[in-house]
């Protein structure tokens, strides 16, 4: 016999042999890991199940054998019971880290959902409060000059409010922006023992009660310097609450910024600085147009400095220099304090109106920063 017969012969044998060892398809199927995220449908069946016996068992003990009343009450009772069932039914046919899995999963969306349906209906309560106030058209274009408290809503209006907060406002980022930029980059980019103090200082600050900020703003400006109460010391005053919230978020946004960005920047024979002009802001701008909103979003519902450094006006000033200015949160919080029905629904009006200013203000910088980072 040759080699070649001897080959031959040997050859069918190994490939017999593989195909033993092998193991079979169920086997193979039954050794693969299980996804953690997919949901079948007995995932879908255990969950809607422990949730309609929950309520019912929550139900029959809440309202029928114990002496217990109030609906905070029963949901988290609801809740409770949920997760035991959940855990119960779900360890019937999976094992302890799908249980595990299924109850994390089930308190981060019951928080999720506690936090989304208290912000809707704040939001929504906001609105209804102040929709009959909001369907004159008097209310954006006229401000309370003249005008009492209990005049009919078609009289007057918060458009001295709402100027005077965007007055503020842009005082306060045209001051803070810069300034809050300028102290995440020396705190990311210089680095050291300074730096270090400085951040120390700038989280401690994030803490300010609002109200030592305008009484800073107060004592150094209107009692020290004699300047006038006015929408420029307001301005001053939010700038002081929104300076470390800006510097902190941007802060956190430039440290994420990969470092080898700044290694290929200086391999190409830039400037440290030039590598953080050119490659790290740029890269962070969508970021820190994030920690400014933050800032905005901040500054621009505060109460506090603005009624002790600026006060409470019924006249339209476009002047951030003389006299008094009003914002909306202020005009809200005295609205809402008078216990007059008309000027309350006044105030649910201003303070709705703040609320789509914030959202306008949120979508302009994101979108002025998404298509700059688009068009490089």
């Amino acid at each position: 016999m040759t080699a070649t017969d001897d080959m031959t012969t040997t050859k069918p044998a190994a490939e017999q042999t593989k195909r033993d060892a092998a193991p079979a398809p169920e086997a193979v199927r039954a050794e693969q890991p299980r996804r953690m995220r997919t949901r079948t449908l007995d995932d879908v069946a255990s969950m809607v199940g422990a949730a309609a016996g929950s309520l019912a068992l929550t139900w029959l003990l809440y309202l029928r054998i114990l002496p217990l009343f109030g609906l905070l009450g029963f949901l988290l009772m609801w809740f409770t019971l949920f997760l035991i069932m959940y855990a119960g039914v779900t360890s019937v046919a999976n094992p302890r880290p799908v249980v595990v899995d299924r109850l994390v999963a089930a308190v981060v969306g019951g928080g999720a959902l506690v936090v989304g349906v208290a912000l809707l209906s704040t939001v929504l309560y906001t609105f209804i409060r102040g929709i009959k106030a909001l369907s004159h058209l008097n209310i954006f274009v006229n401000d309370m000059g003249g005008v009492a408290p209990q005049a009919p809503l078609d009289q007057g209006g918060v458009l001295h409010a709402i100027v005077g907060s965007l007055i503020e406002l842009g005082i306060a980022v045209v001051i803070a922006m810069p300034l809050g930029i300028a102290v995440a980059v020396y705190m990311t980019e210089v680095g050291g023992r300074l730096a270090r103090i400085t951040r120390t200082l700038v989280e401690a600050m994030t803490g300010l009660p609002d109200i030592l900020a305008g009484l800073f703003i107060y004592v150094v400006l209107v009692v020290g310097l004699q300047f006038p109460k006015s929408g420029f010391a307001a301005g001053l005053a939010l700038s002081v609450t929104m300076l470390p919230i800006i510097a902190r978020a941007a802060d956190v946004v430039l440290r994420v910024v990969p470092g080898g960005l700044r290694e290929a920047g200086l391999a190409l024979g830039a400037s440290h600085w030039q590598t953080v002009w050119r490659v790290v802001l740029p890269t962070a701008r969508p970021g820190l147009a994030t920690a400014v909103i933050l800032g905005m979003a901040r500054g621009i519902g505060e109460t506090a400095p603005v009624l002790i450094v600026s006060g409470a006006s019924t006249f339209l000033n476009k002047n951030p220099l003389n006299y008094t200015m009003n914002s909306l949160p202020l005009f809200a919080y005295t609205a809402v304090r008078s216990g007059q029905d008309l000027y309350i629904q006044r105030g649910f009006a201003a303070a709705s109106i703040l609320l789509g200013v914030v959202m306008l203000l949120f979508v302009v910088i994101r979108w002025l920063a998404r298509s700059r980072v688009g068009g490089r």
